[in-house]
Protein backbone atom coordinates (compact mmCIF):
# COMPACT_ATOMS: atom_id res chain seq x y z
CA UNK A 1 0.00 0.00 0.00
CA UNK A 2 3.24 2.47 1.08
CA UNK A 3 6.00 2.45 -0.96
CA UNK A 4 9.56 2.15 0.33
CA UNK A 5 9.96 5.78 -0.63
CA UNK A 6 7.01 7.23 1.05
CA UNK A 7 7.67 5.10 4.36
CA UNK A 8 11.20 6.60 4.63
CA UNK A 9 10.16 10.15 3.69
CA UNK A 10 7.57 9.62 6.62
CA UNK A 11 10.16 8.14 8.89
CA UNK A 12 12.29 10.95 8.26
CA UNK A 13 9.66 13.92 8.33
CA UNK A 14 8.89 12.28 11.98
CA UNK A 15 12.73 12.98 13.65
CA UNK A 16 13.10 16.55 13.62
CA UNK A 17 16.37 18.36 12.81
CA UNK A 18 17.58 20.56 15.86
CA UNK A 19 15.98 23.77 13.99
CA UNK A 20 12.73 21.67 14.52
CA UNK A 21 12.08 21.17 17.83
CA UNK A 22 9.60 22.78 18.65
CA UNK A 23 7.72 20.58 15.91
CA UNK A 24 9.31 17.49 18.23
CA UNK A 25 7.88 19.20 21.20
CA UNK A 26 4.23 19.38 19.58
CA UNK A 27 4.68 15.66 18.31
CA UNK A 28 5.97 14.30 21.80
CA UNK A 29 2.75 16.33 23.29
CA UNK A 30 0.53 14.55 20.94
CA UNK A 31 1.86 10.82 21.50
CA UNK A 32 1.49 11.54 25.43
CA UNK A 33 -2.51 12.82 24.83
CA UNK A 34 -3.22 10.04 23.06
CA UNK A 35 -1.55 7.41 25.43
CA UNK A 36 -2.68 9.29 28.88
CA UNK A 37 -6.19 8.96 27.15
CA UNK A 38 -6.12 5.64 25.71
CA UNK A 39 -4.91 4.67 29.23
CA UNK A 40 -6.85 6.76 31.34
CA UNK A 41 -10.42 5.92 29.38
CA UNK A 42 -9.37 1.85 29.97
CA UNK A 43 -8.71 2.29 33.46
CA UNK A 44 -11.68 4.49 34.56
CA UNK A 45 -14.08 2.06 32.26
CA UNK A 46 -12.19 -0.91 34.37
CA UNK A 47 -12.96 0.18 37.54
CA UNK A 48 -16.42 0.90 37.25
CA UNK A 49 -16.85 -2.20 35.60
CA UNK A 50 -15.36 -3.79 38.51
CA UNK A 51 -17.21 -1.13 41.09
CA UNK A 52 -20.36 -2.60 39.65
CA UNK A 53 -19.87 -6.56 39.58
CA UNK A 54 -17.97 -6.71 42.96
CA UNK A 55 -20.84 -5.00 44.11
CA UNK A 56 -23.75 -6.54 42.45
CA UNK A 57 -21.42 -10.12 43.40
CA UNK A 58 -21.37 -9.18 47.19
CA UNK A 59 -25.19 -8.36 47.48
CA UNK A 60 -26.57 -11.21 45.45
CA UNK A 61 -23.95 -13.19 47.38
CA UNK A 62 -25.74 -12.83 50.36
CA UNK A 63 -29.19 -11.38 48.88
CA UNK A 64 -31.48 -13.43 46.89
CA UNK A 65 -32.52 -12.32 43.04
CA UNK A 66 -35.97 -12.64 44.33
CA UNK A 67 -37.48 -12.18 47.33
CA UNK A 68 -40.60 -12.42 49.19
CA UNK A 69 -42.47 -10.96 52.19
CA UNK A 70 -45.96 -10.96 53.25
CA UNK A 71 -48.27 -8.05 52.33
CA UNK A 72 -50.18 -8.03 55.56
CA UNK A 73 -47.09 -7.52 57.68
CA UNK A 74 -47.22 -10.80 59.26
CA UNK A 75 -44.94 -13.89 59.20
CA UNK A 76 -45.24 -16.79 57.13
CA UNK A 77 -46.73 -19.51 58.32
CA UNK A 78 -47.47 -21.81 55.83
CA UNK A 79 -43.89 -21.14 54.46
CA UNK A 80 -42.51 -24.69 53.74
CA UNK A 81 -45.53 -25.10 51.56
CA UNK A 82 -44.52 -22.15 49.49
CA UNK A 83 -41.06 -23.12 49.19
CA UNK A 84 -41.79 -26.48 48.40
CA UNK A 85 -43.78 -25.24 45.35
CA UNK A 86 -41.71 -22.47 44.14
CA UNK A 87 -39.11 -25.19 44.23
CA UNK A 88 -41.00 -26.83 41.21
CA UNK A 89 -40.09 -23.54 39.13
CA UNK A 90 -37.81 -23.57 36.20
CA UNK A 91 -34.69 -21.52 36.77
CA UNK A 92 -35.27 -21.60 40.59
CA UNK A 93 -31.84 -22.70 42.20
CA UNK A 94 -32.55 -22.50 45.90
CA UNK A 95 -34.89 -20.98 47.71
CA UNK A 96 -34.13 -20.09 51.27
CA UNK A 97 -36.72 -18.92 53.89
CA UNK A 98 -35.26 -16.46 56.80
CA UNK A 99 -36.26 -13.85 59.44
CA UNK A 100 -34.59 -10.57 59.63
CA UNK A 101 -34.90 -7.90 62.25
CA UNK A 102 -33.59 -4.38 63.12
CA UNK A 103 -32.58 -4.91 66.10
CA UNK A 104 -29.82 -2.89 68.51
CA UNK A 105 -26.91 -4.90 69.78
CA UNK A 106 -24.87 -4.57 73.01
CA UNK A 107 -21.83 -5.93 73.92
CA UNK A 108 -21.76 -4.34 77.61
CA UNK A 109 -18.47 -2.11 76.45
CA UNK A 110 -21.12 -0.24 73.34
CA UNK A 111 -24.42 -1.01 71.82
CA UNK A 112 -24.89 -0.41 68.04
CA UNK A 113 -28.17 -1.08 65.62
CA UNK A 114 -27.54 -3.76 63.33
CA UNK A 115 -29.49 -5.81 61.03
CA UNK A 116 -29.93 -9.86 62.24
CA UNK A 117 -31.09 -12.07 59.46
CA UNK A 118 -31.20 -15.67 60.84
CA UNK A 119 -31.20 -18.78 58.19
CA UNK A 120 -30.53 -22.36 58.90
CA UNK A 121 -27.03 -24.02 58.99
CA UNK A 122 -27.77 -25.77 55.39
CA UNK A 123 -28.93 -22.47 53.75
CA UNK A 124 -25.89 -20.93 55.58
CA UNK A 125 -23.39 -23.32 53.79
CA UNK A 126 -25.31 -22.53 50.09
CA UNK A 127 -24.05 -19.26 50.37
CA UNK A 128 -21.07 -19.55 50.02
CA UNK A 129 -19.73 -15.91 49.96
CA UNK A 130 -20.39 -15.97 53.27
CA UNK A 131 -19.70 -19.34 54.39
CA UNK A 132 -16.27 -18.35 52.86
CA UNK A 133 -15.18 -15.91 54.48
CA UNK A 134 -16.02 -17.57 58.24
CA UNK A 135 -13.80 -19.61 59.84
CA UNK A 136 -14.91 -23.81 58.86
CA UNK A 137 -15.34 -24.26 62.80
CA UNK A 138 -17.92 -21.69 63.41
CA UNK A 139 -20.04 -22.72 60.37
CA UNK A 140 -20.37 -26.19 61.94
CA UNK A 141 -20.79 -24.59 65.26
CA UNK A 142 -23.89 -22.77 63.72
CA UNK A 143 -26.37 -24.33 65.99
CA UNK A 144 -28.38 -22.80 68.81
CA UNK A 145 -28.11 -19.59 71.04
CA UNK A 146 -24.85 -18.43 68.89
CA UNK A 147 -24.43 -15.62 66.13
CA UNK A 148 -21.98 -14.65 63.23
CA UNK A 149 -20.64 -11.00 63.83
CA UNK A 150 -19.74 -8.79 60.77
CA UNK A 151 -15.76 -7.79 61.13
CA UNK A 152 -16.38 -4.21 61.24
CA UNK A 153 -18.94 -4.16 63.36
CA UNK A 154 -17.00 -7.18 65.88
CA UNK A 155 -14.03 -4.85 65.57
CA UNK A 156 -16.27 -1.76 66.55
CA UNK A 157 -17.85 -3.54 69.58
CA UNK A 158 -14.52 -5.47 70.77
CA UNK A 159 -16.34 -8.97 69.91
CA UNK A 160 -13.79 -11.83 69.62
CA UNK A 161 -14.92 -15.49 68.97
CA UNK A 162 -16.97 -16.37 72.23
CA UNK A 163 -17.73 -13.02 73.49
CA UNK A 164 -21.12 -12.75 74.54
CA UNK A 165 -23.43 -9.95 72.60
CA UNK A 166 -26.91 -9.39 73.79
CA UNK A 167 -30.04 -8.59 71.40
CA UNK A 168 -32.00 -5.99 72.21
CA UNK A 169 -35.83 -5.87 70.69
CA UNK A 170 -38.18 -3.09 71.02
CA UNK A 171 -41.10 -5.52 70.79
CA UNK A 172 -40.85 -7.24 73.86
CA UNK A 173 -43.19 -8.49 77.08
CA UNK A 174 -46.35 -6.56 77.80
CA UNK A 175 -46.71 -5.84 81.28
CA UNK A 176 -48.69 -4.20 83.74
CA UNK A 177 -45.73 -1.44 84.04
CA UNK A 178 -46.11 -1.31 79.96
CA UNK A 179 -43.95 -2.57 77.65
CA UNK A 180 -40.40 -4.68 78.08
CA UNK A 181 -37.63 -4.90 75.58
CA UNK A 182 -36.77 -8.58 74.83
CA UNK A 183 -33.09 -9.36 75.59
CA UNK A 184 -30.76 -12.21 75.35
CA UNK A 185 -27.76 -13.11 75.07
CA UNK A 186 -26.07 -15.10 72.19
CA UNK A 187 -22.57 -16.47 72.17
CA UNK A 188 -20.37 -15.29 69.57
CA UNK A 189 -18.70 -17.76 67.52
CA UNK A 190 -17.36 -16.38 64.57
CA UNK A 191 -17.38 -13.55 62.60
CA UNK A 192 -17.58 -12.75 58.54
CA UNK A 193 -15.97 -10.27 56.07
CA UNK A 194 -17.62 -10.21 52.70
CA UNK A 195 -16.02 -7.37 51.48
CA UNK A 196 -18.74 -5.00 51.38
CA UNK A 197 -18.84 -2.22 53.93
CA UNK A 198 -22.77 -2.39 54.27
CA UNK A 199 -23.06 -5.88 55.61
CA UNK A 200 -19.48 -6.20 57.56
CA UNK A 201 -20.20 -3.39 59.58
CA UNK A 202 -23.96 -3.85 60.23
CA UNK A 203 -25.32 -7.82 59.76
CA UNK A 204 -25.51 -10.38 62.44
CA UNK A 205 -26.59 -13.60 61.55
CA UNK A 206 -27.66 -16.25 64.00
CA UNK A 207 -29.68 -19.60 63.30
CA UNK A 208 -33.04 -19.97 62.05
CA UNK A 209 -34.43 -22.06 65.23
CA UNK A 210 -33.18 -19.51 67.90
CA UNK A 211 -34.85 -16.47 66.38
CA UNK A 212 -37.98 -17.79 65.77
CA UNK A 213 -37.34 -18.38 69.46
CA UNK A 214 -36.64 -15.02 70.41
CA UNK A 215 -39.02 -13.31 67.78
CA UNK A 216 -41.77 -15.70 68.92
CA UNK A 217 -42.64 -16.47 65.76
CA UNK A 218 -43.47 -20.11 66.56
CA UNK A 219 -42.50 -21.88 63.02
CA UNK A 220 -43.04 -18.90 60.82
CA UNK A 221 -40.00 -16.99 58.84
CA UNK A 222 -40.52 -13.16 58.19
CA UNK A 223 -39.35 -13.53 53.85
CA UNK A 224 -38.05 -16.03 51.49
CA UNK A 225 -35.09 -15.65 49.35
CA UNK A 226 -35.23 -17.04 46.08
CA UNK A 227 -32.19 -17.39 44.34
CA UNK A 228 -31.88 -18.44 39.90
CA UNK A 229 -29.25 -20.43 37.98
CA UNK A 230 -29.83 -17.83 35.15
CA UNK A 231 -30.32 -14.16 35.88
CA UNK A 232 -31.32 -13.67 32.36
CA UNK A 233 -34.73 -15.80 33.37
CA UNK A 234 -35.32 -13.26 36.41
CA UNK A 235 -38.82 -11.85 34.87
CA UNK A 236 -40.12 -15.03 33.95
CA UNK A 237 -39.27 -16.43 37.42
CA UNK A 238 -40.53 -13.48 39.34
CA UNK A 239 -44.47 -13.76 37.42
CA UNK A 240 -44.38 -17.27 37.99
CA UNK A 241 -43.85 -16.14 41.48
CA UNK A 242 -46.47 -13.78 41.73
CA UNK A 243 -48.81 -16.15 40.10
CA UNK A 244 -47.68 -18.94 42.60
CA UNK A 245 -48.18 -16.89 45.85
CA UNK A 246 -51.33 -14.27 44.76
CA UNK A 247 -52.11 -11.23 46.64
CA UNK A 248 -50.55 -12.83 50.34
CA UNK A 249 -47.31 -11.83 49.71
CA UNK A 250 -45.37 -8.87 47.71
CA UNK A 251 -42.56 -10.12 45.14
CA UNK A 252 -39.52 -7.64 44.50
CA UNK A 253 -36.28 -8.58 42.81
CA UNK A 254 -32.53 -6.85 43.70
CA UNK A 255 -32.91 -4.87 40.19
CA UNK A 256 -35.83 -2.61 42.58
CA UNK A 257 -34.23 -2.78 45.92
CA UNK A 258 -30.93 -1.34 44.35
CA UNK A 259 -32.18 0.52 41.06
CA UNK A 260 -31.14 3.93 42.39
CA UNK A 261 -28.04 2.52 43.13
CA UNK A 262 -27.02 1.07 40.24
CA UNK A 263 -28.36 3.52 37.70
CA UNK A 264 -26.40 6.07 39.28
CA UNK A 265 -23.57 4.07 38.70
CA UNK A 266 -24.30 3.36 35.24
CA UNK A 267 -24.80 7.10 34.78
CA UNK A 268 -21.37 7.95 36.02
CA UNK A 269 -19.82 6.07 33.96
CA UNK A 270 -21.50 6.69 30.73
CA UNK A 271 -20.39 10.44 31.77
CA UNK A 272 -16.77 9.77 32.17
CA UNK A 273 -16.51 7.68 29.11
CA UNK A 274 -17.72 11.37 27.14
CA UNK A 275 -15.42 13.40 29.46
CA UNK A 276 -12.23 11.28 29.01
CA UNK A 277 -12.64 10.66 25.37
CA UNK A 278 -12.44 14.53 25.19
CA UNK A 279 -8.70 14.05 26.44
CA UNK A 280 -8.41 11.95 22.87
CA UNK A 281 -9.94 14.53 21.41
CA UNK A 282 -7.28 16.65 22.22
CA UNK A 283 -4.51 14.96 21.58
CA UNK A 284 -5.85 14.83 18.48
CA UNK A 285 -5.94 18.52 17.64
CA UNK A 286 -2.38 18.61 18.71
CA UNK A 287 -1.47 16.13 16.06
CA UNK A 288 -3.11 18.47 13.71
CA UNK A 289 -1.02 21.39 15.04
CA UNK A 290 1.86 19.40 15.16
CA UNK A 291 1.24 18.20 11.25
CA UNK A 292 0.15 21.58 10.16
CA UNK A 293 3.13 23.31 11.38
CA UNK A 294 5.38 20.51 9.71
CA UNK A 295 3.72 20.91 6.43
CA UNK A 296 4.72 24.32 6.77
CA UNK A 297 8.60 23.90 7.45
CA UNK A 298 8.80 20.99 4.97
CA UNK A 299 7.12 23.61 2.27
CA UNK A 300 10.43 23.22 0.06
CA UNK A 301 10.85 19.91 0.15
CA UNK A 302 7.31 18.75 -1.01
CA UNK A 303 7.77 21.51 -3.32
CA UNK A 304 11.32 19.86 -4.60
CA UNK A 305 9.35 16.57 -4.29
CA UNK A 306 6.67 17.21 -6.63
CA UNK A 307 9.25 18.77 -9.51
CA UNK A 308 10.81 15.18 -8.88
CA UNK A 309 7.58 13.37 -9.78
CA UNK A 310 5.89 12.80 -6.99
CA UNK A 311 2.34 12.69 -7.20
CA UNK A 312 -0.67 14.40 -4.67
CA UNK A 313 -1.40 10.83 -3.60
CA UNK A 314 2.39 10.08 -2.53
CA UNK A 315 2.26 13.48 -0.60
CA UNK A 316 -1.05 12.62 1.27
CA UNK A 317 -0.06 8.98 2.26
CA UNK A 318 3.75 10.68 3.63
CA UNK A 319 1.71 12.47 5.81
CA UNK A 320 -0.95 10.24 6.88
CA UNK A 321 1.53 7.69 7.55
CA UNK A 322 3.37 10.21 10.21
CA UNK A 323 -0.07 11.15 11.67
CA UNK A 324 -1.13 7.61 11.32
CA UNK A 325 2.35 6.42 13.36
CA UNK A 326 1.70 9.07 16.65
CA UNK A 327 -1.73 7.58 17.02
CA UNK A 328 -0.55 3.96 16.20
CA UNK A 329 2.05 4.29 18.78
CA UNK A 330 0.42 6.23 21.20
CA UNK A 331 -2.62 4.41 21.47
CA UNK A 332 -0.31 1.17 22.14
CA UNK A 333 1.29 3.07 24.66
CA UNK A 334 -1.93 3.75 26.35
CA UNK A 335 -3.16 0.37 25.41
CA UNK A 336 -0.55 -1.76 27.46
CA UNK A 337 -0.16 1.40 30.34
CA UNK A 338 -3.92 1.04 30.73
CA UNK A 339 -3.70 -3.10 31.12
CA UNK A 340 -0.70 -2.94 33.55
CA UNK A 341 -2.59 -0.52 36.00
CA UNK A 342 -5.70 -2.58 36.05
CA UNK A 343 -4.24 -5.69 36.47
CA UNK A 344 -1.86 -3.85 39.48
CA UNK A 345 -4.04 -1.70 40.70
CA UNK A 346 -4.70 -2.51 44.36
CA UNK A 347 -0.96 -2.97 44.53
CA UNK A 348 -1.12 0.54 43.27
CA UNK A 349 -3.09 1.88 45.44
CA UNK A 350 -1.75 0.29 48.64
CA UNK A 351 1.86 1.75 47.79
CA UNK A 352 0.21 5.32 47.11
CA UNK A 353 -1.98 4.93 50.72
CA UNK A 354 1.95 4.42 51.55
CA UNK A 355 3.30 7.22 50.38
CA UNK A 356 0.08 9.89 51.67
CA UNK A 357 0.10 8.25 54.32
CA UNK A 358 -3.88 8.01 54.32
CA UNK A 359 -6.53 5.44 52.80
CA UNK A 360 -7.65 6.60 49.38
CA UNK A 361 -10.71 4.12 49.05
CA UNK A 362 -12.93 4.06 52.27
CA UNK A 363 -15.03 1.29 52.48
CA UNK A 364 -17.41 3.50 54.15
CA UNK A 365 -17.58 5.81 51.06
CA UNK A 366 -17.12 3.06 48.45
CA UNK A 367 -18.83 0.30 50.37
CA UNK A 368 -15.84 -2.27 49.25
CA UNK A 369 -12.85 -2.34 50.77
CA UNK A 370 -10.48 -3.30 47.76
CA UNK A 371 -10.62 -1.26 44.40
CA UNK A 372 -11.58 -3.09 41.61
CA UNK A 373 -10.95 -3.28 38.20
CA UNK A 374 -12.86 -5.52 35.59
CA UNK A 375 -11.43 -5.36 31.91
CA UNK A 376 -14.07 -5.58 29.30
CA UNK A 377 -12.69 -6.82 26.44
CA UNK A 378 -15.60 -4.93 24.41
CA UNK A 379 -15.01 -1.78 25.63
CA UNK A 380 -11.03 -2.02 25.41
CA UNK A 381 -11.54 -2.52 21.64
CA UNK A 382 -14.17 0.51 21.40
CA UNK A 383 -11.70 2.88 22.84
CA UNK A 384 -8.92 1.54 21.17
CA UNK A 385 -11.06 1.92 17.84
CA UNK A 386 -12.16 5.31 18.81
CA UNK A 387 -8.27 6.25 19.24
CA UNK A 388 -6.94 5.26 16.09
CA UNK A 389 -9.93 6.71 13.97
CA UNK A 390 -9.39 9.90 15.69
CA UNK A 391 -5.91 9.77 14.91
CA UNK A 392 -6.65 8.72 11.36
CA UNK A 393 -9.13 11.51 10.78
CA UNK A 394 -6.66 14.16 12.38
CA UNK A 395 -4.35 13.30 9.44
CA UNK A 396 -6.28 14.11 6.52
CA UNK A 397 -6.78 17.88 6.65
CA UNK A 398 -2.50 18.75 7.21
CA UNK A 399 -1.92 16.01 4.15
CA UNK A 400 -4.26 17.80 1.93
CA UNK A 401 -2.94 20.92 3.04
CA UNK A 402 0.28 19.35 1.87
CA UNK A 403 -0.89 17.82 -1.50
CA UNK A 404 -2.18 21.37 -2.37
CA UNK A 405 1.27 22.62 -2.02
CA UNK A 406 2.43 24.74 -5.41
CA UNK A 407 5.70 23.52 -6.26
CA UNK A 408 6.55 27.12 -8.11
CA UNK A 409 4.97 29.58 -5.49
CA UNK A 410 7.06 27.49 -2.60
CA UNK A 411 10.37 27.77 -4.21
CA UNK A 412 9.77 30.93 -5.84
CA UNK A 413 9.49 32.29 -1.87
CA UNK A 414 12.32 29.68 -0.64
Amino acid sequence: MFSKFERMTAWRYLRAKRKEGFISVITGFAFTGIALGVATLIIVMSVMNGFRSELLSRILGLNGHIGIVSTVGLPFNNYKEAVQDIRKIEHVADVIPMVEKQLLVSSGRSAEGAMVRAISKEDLLKKTLLANSVDGAAVEDFEGDVVLVGRRLAAKMGLVNGSSLTLISPNGKVTAFGSVPRMKTYKVIGTFEVGMYEYDSNFVFMPLEAAQKYFSLGDAVTQIDVRLDDENELRYVRRAIEENVGGSAYVYDWKQTNAAFFNAIDVERNVMFLILTLIILVAAFNIITGLIMLVKDKGRDIAVLRTMGATKGMIIRIFCMDGAFIGVVGTGIGLVLGLLFCRYIENIRQFLQHIAGRDLFSAEIYFLSQLPAKVDTLEVTFVVVISLLLSFLATLYPAYRAAKYDPVEALRYE
